[in-house]
């Protein structure tokens, strides 16, 4: 029991991370595109690459604190 409660804490951590992450990658992506005039169509691309990249990432260390975190026992 205690196993499927760990594993849900860690996919929602990794769910939560990789929302944030995905929001975060899309406004700053966003900025870089238009800052570096990125031309045409390619801009969609630059910032889909940078929202899933941040995405992965954040999401990859939440998940990785929420399995950190499940183990302890207070």
């Amino acid at each position: 029991m205690a196993r499927d409660g760990c594993l849900a804490r860690v996919t929602a951590g990794f769910a939560v991370g990789g929302a944030v992450g995905g929001a975060v990658g899309a406004v700053y992506g966003t900025y870089e595109a238009i800052r570096f005039k990125v031309p045409g169509i390619l801009k969609i691309r630059y910032i889909g690459q940078t929202t899933l990249g941040s995405a992965a990432v954040f999401g990859l260390f939440l998940g990785a604190g929420s399995l950190i975190h499940c183990g302890k026992s207070y």
